[in-house]
């Protein structure tokens, strides 16, 4: 009968880890020593084996979880004998394993004795997908005597280093890879002669060691069908600029048959909502994420696994009798992961994004040098030591012109005091009500805004009075038409404001995130500030400059309306040149926009206001809107601003120069 046993966590020196893979599925059966889960502390990336031989009946845990020592993680039927190896289903598939141990040959007899020994091939492990690793280091020799677990070789992807584990005790006959070789799964690493190994009678094989793969080749079919499966991780995708985005809704649960291109989880940032697609059909093997959870691009949502078949070619008799080991097809039982990092590796914690070695890794901890920002020379984008070298003696080299310096303290710093706490309550009735998503949001990037950015505002103020008798006239045009549009003074603006934009381009720029250039851009995307029940949001309705007063007046209802409803999507607010926020309808005389990083300017339009003007002869009546511009003082200094303010006013003032 079967016990079943609880998996925990052994003494692992460290007081949590996070579990980053997981190495074996429910249903598998597991050798002792078997890696159960590979888990990643700040320090080493680690496998936590099966303490014993049995079938894993249940996982405790999931990718992404903290465990820690004595953490359960898995129950596990152990059974006083194990199942039969996947090596010898029938005693003549041993024949070729003895032909390979000839330097050792297998004396004939019906039964092994307790000194017997064989000799079998140890090929590199599942290493996650990566093909053609370097080996970067070689640790055992032709003679050496190993234990279970010995490191073998050392392999350098780009993104980690590890060991190749040896899966059983015994005398290395030869090594098959030198320093400098690429291996992937499969390929042969050692021959290790293993002494008292159980094994099924092989004493006709023995004494015919010629014939044995000739019988054995026609007794197996032409070819087989091999299937094969694999699990694969699933990452939230290209979401645009959105960070910490809430999960409002799990689509699918673990076990589920999923389909391609079917929803697994919806996302909501403070623009849209988002479902994200599985890629791949295959059964849910694990979900990280739950409602209320915080996502980002690259972040874990779930493992699925994949089923695949593929026709195995039959191993052909002239292949029966190399001198030369030979890199084989996969080993017939499962492999055991990858041990934990070689004691020569340093922290490799893995961003998905940064391609670096442990020494690379190191150096730039030791700098506190971000290597997200640094470019590697190397192949495939890989950072070098001479790239992070580089970047130490650029950023030491140049002046500081990014405004976000400037708010860590220091000298010239916001070494700003802590609010107090006051308890209202003390001083009458209160009632606490938490802000809405869109304001937990948008507050930090206001904030931002105001304090990274040098903010001046000119004021200004242009005659509509023109401008506002023809959009009347065309909305009652239009409505004896019974068109589908109402022309507002926005879009007139929006015009007005993309042909300033074209006059003066500095406007039309952001500053590069090393402050020490501009990016010049040749669209003119133009962002509206909308007000909707949830907060403020700031959809972009994109070439303005190519599209007429019609046009723009039905596509802006149809954003409104989408935006007041929260049916935007993210990309309908990415990508301004240049935002305009009108209050004209609520009313007021002028105020101090924010600058809507990363454009360096923002428009802010007051209510119009019938005021007496000079015409030279007397005062006559003139509609007058108010024009409140801010800009990034980083960018533009102030007599470049007063320019664009007086060329906008004259453009709204005069819209007939809209078609020059």
């Amino acid at each position: 009968m079967a016990e079943l046993k609880e998996v925990l966590v052994p003494n692992i020196d460290t007081d949590a880890v996070q579990v980053i893979e997981i190495c074996a599925a429910v249903g598998d059966y597991l050798e002792k020593e078997a890696s159960i889960i590979t888990v990643e502390s700040d320090k080493a990336t680690m496998d936590i084996p099966a303490p014993f031989a049995g079938t894993l009946t249940e996982l405790k845990i999931a990718v992404g979880d903290t465990v820690s020592e004595g953490t359960l993680i898995a129950m596990m039927s152990a059974a006083n004998a194990a199942p039969a190896k996947a090596e010898a289903p029938a005693p003549k598939a041993e024949a070729p394993v003895a032909q390979a141990a000839a330097p050792a040959p297998v004396t004939p007899v019906a039964a092994p004795s307790a000194g017997s020994s064989e000799v079998i091939e140890v090929k590199v492990p599942d290493i996650g997908g990566d093909t053609d690793v370097s080996v970067i280091e070689v640790l055992v020799a032709v003679g050496d005597s190993i234990d279970v677990d010995t490191g073998l070789i050392t392999l350098e992807t780009d993104k980690a280093t590890m060991d190749i584990p040896s899966p059983k005790a015994g005398v290395v006959k030869s090594v098959t890879v030198a320093v400098g070789d690429k291996v992937s799964e499969g390929s042969l690493v050692i021959t290790l002669e293993v002494a008292g190994s159980v094994s099924v009678a092989a004493a006709p094989v023995a004494s015919a060691p010629q014939a044995a793969p000739v019988a054995q080749a026609a007794q197996a079919p032409a070819a087989q069908t091999a299937t094969t499966t694999q699990v694969q991780e699933i990452h939230v995708p290209d979401i645009g600029d959105a960070n910490d985005v809430d999960i409002i809704e799990v689509l699918v649960a673990v076990g589920d048959e999923i389909t391609a291109d079917q929803g697994l989880i919806t996302l909501e940032t403070d623009k849209a909502t988002m479902e994200v697609p599985a890629p791949f059909a295959g059964k849910l093997v694990s979900l990280t994420v739950k409602v209320g959870d915080k996502v980002s691009q690259g972040s874990l949502i779930a493992t699925i696994e994949t089923t695949s078949s593929a026709p195995v070619a039959q191993a052909a008799p002239a292949q029966a009798a190399p001198a030369v080991p030979a890199p084989a097809m996969a080993a017939s039982r499962p492999s055991a992961p990858p041990v934990p990092f070689h004691p020569s590796a340093a922290v490799t914690a893995s961003t998905g994004v940064v391609h670096a070695s442990p020494a690379v890794r190191r150096l730039a901890r030791e700098f506190g040098v971000d290597l997200t920002k640094v470019s590697g020379t190397g192949r495939k984008s890989r950072i070098l030591k001479e790239d992070v070298q580089a970047f130490v003696k650029y950023e030491l080299s140049r002046p500081k012109a990014t405004a976000a310096t400037a708010v860590s303290g220091g000298a010239g710093g916001l070494n700003v005091i802590a609010a107090p706490k006051v308890d209202f309550s003390k001083f009458g009735e209160v009632e606490e009500i938490p802000l809405s998503r869109i304001q937990k949001i948008s507050g930090p990037n206001l904030h931002r805004n105001w304090v990274t950015i040098p903010h001046v505002t000119q004021f200004d103020e242009a005659d509509i009075t023109e401008m506002e008798a023809f959009r009347k006239q065309q909305n009652d045009l239009a409505a004896k038409k019974k068109a589908d549009y109402k022309i507002t003074p926005l879009v007139f603006m929006m015009k007005a404001v993309a042909k300033a934009l074209a006059e003066f381009p500095v406007f039309n720029s952001s500053l590069s995130a090393d402050g020490e250039s501009l990016i010049q851009k040749k669209y003119f995307h133009i962002g509206v500030a909308v007000d909707t029940p949830n907060g403020l949001m700031v959809p972009v309705v994109r070439d303005v400059d190519k599209k007429g007063i019609v046009e723009l007046s039905r596509e802006l209802t149809d954003i409104s309306i989408r935006a007041r409803d929260g049916k935007l999507k993210s990309a309908d607010m990415q990508g301004s040149c240049f935002t305009i926020s009108s209050l004209g309808g609520i009313g007021g005389t002028a105020f101090t926009p924010i600058v809507n990083y990363p454009d360096v300017a923002i428009l802010g339009v007051s209510k119009s206001e019938i005021k007496p003007k000079w015409n030279g002869k007397e005062f006559e009546p003139k509609l007058m809107l108010p024009l409140s511009l801010s800009y990034d003082h980083r960018v533009i200094d102030g007599a470049m601003a007063a320019r664009f303010s007086v060329t906008l006013s004259a453009i709204l003032s005069d819209i007939r120069t809209l078609i020059l």
